[in-house]
């Protein structure tokens, strides 16, 4: 389980782990194929309109209207006018499953979660701008979608046994995404950046209703039913994530412990080549924070860690996780889709100076 379907570019590299906010996907697109393509194994197209909002999107368009579904809370309105995107953590969505319904099956496989039309839509793009030199020949075309326990979360649902109720068919209309994908791009230029928040929040403890014995088994059986699924010809990263949602890091961390056992065991469960796999970094400079990456067993996965944030610091954790992780390409802690517009050119900046510091 470890040749990898990438090819590797010039050394350490670095992931742009997926929600670049410009007005179009061929602007994500070529503008970072120009800026970064040398460094990239994989580039996506960004995260355009409501995919700005990650799995805020599944809310509004998946199960708002879901006619086995019930809407228990939205997000208030703004003078009066309806708004989709909640204010805070007080006013997220909130669902529950109809009295009577035992599974939520999702229709229209293959379109009813929008990525696969969203990522042909924006193959065209990319197909366009690699025959055009902008994008190396190398780099595969990435679509980032979330796992199904971050994307039918404890906190979205009042009822907590629904979650159990909706993930299996959500797992089912993830992979008709994947294959409908499949239908349009050819496998060798496809990679597939599976998201785990949630996933990571429950092994860090981030969930008193959830004991701790156990987590980072319980997130195993999505891998296995998701993992195997995917075409090995295709590429298959995970990105691991702290959270930006209210601020960032959501999650508050001790050290990169959990996230290494979830990580490895994340590998060890897929049944098919890990390509990469990303692990956030907070703006922590402490030996003992980066100590834990010495367990990794990324059994030929790519390791990115996002350690470009906080750039008055860079360098020194960038030698600290060195000593425990020699071998790792960059990126950031997360995406960039809840930034505003202006602060992506510093975003970009930092990767650059970031490249420059690490030497690659």
């Amino acid at each position: 389980m470890s040749t990898s379907a990438l090819t590797e570019c010039p050394a350490g590299g670095v992931l742009l782990v997926g929600s670049v906010p410009l007005p179009t996907a061929e602007a994500v697109i070529g503008g970072c194929g120009a800026e970064f393509g040398e460094h990239l194994r994989t580039l996506p197209d960004g995260e355009v309109g409501d995919r700005r909002y990650w799995v805020n999107r599944m809310h509004f368009r998946v199960f708002n209207g879901h006619a086995d579904i019930e809407i228990v809370q939205r997000p208030r309105p703004d003078n009066g006018i309806e708004r989709r995107i909640p204010h805070g953590i007080e006013d997220i969505w909130k669902f529950r499953v109809r009295a009577g319904v035992d599974a939520v099956r999702f229709g229209d496989p293959g379109e009813r979660l929008g990525y696969a039309q969203d990522a042909i839509a924006s193959w065209f793009a990319f197909r366009t701008l690699k025959e055009q030199g902008v994008i190396p020949a190398r780099v595969r075309f990435q679509v980032g979608m979330p796992l199904p326990i971050s994307a039918v979360s404890y906190v979205n649902w009042v009822n907590p046994d629904d979650v159990h109720k909706v993930r299996p068919g959500f797992t089912q209309a993830l992979l008709a995404e994947v294959e409908a994908m499949l239908r349009h791009i050819p496998a060798e230029e496809l990679a597939i950046q599976l998201e785990a928040v949630w996933e990571l929040g429950d092994v860090y403890g981030h969930f008193p209703h959830l004991p701790a014995a156990g987590a980072v088994e319980r997130n195993l059986q999505q891998i296995r039913d998701i993992a195997p699924c995917i075409p090995t010809g295709v590429a298959l990263g995970y990105h691991l994530c702290f959270g930006t949602f209210g601020h960032w890091p959501r999650i508050a961390s001790g050290d990169l412990a959990p996230a290494v056992a979830l990580g490895n065991a994340m590998i060890a469960a897929s049944g098919r080549p890990v390509d990469w796999l990303h692990l956030p970094a907070a703006p922590v400079v402490d030996e003992a924070y980066y100590a834990p990456l010495g367990e990794l067993s990324p059994q030929g996965a790519r390791v990115y860690l996002g350690l470009v944030h906080n750039m008055e610091s860079f360098a020194e954790r960038l030698a600290l996780a060195r000593r425990y992780c020699p071998d790792f390409g960059l990126s950031a802690y997360c995406g960039f889709g809840r930034l505003q517009d202006a602060e992506l050119d510093q975003v970009f900046s930092d990767h650059a100076e970031a490249l420059r510091q690490a030497g690659s």
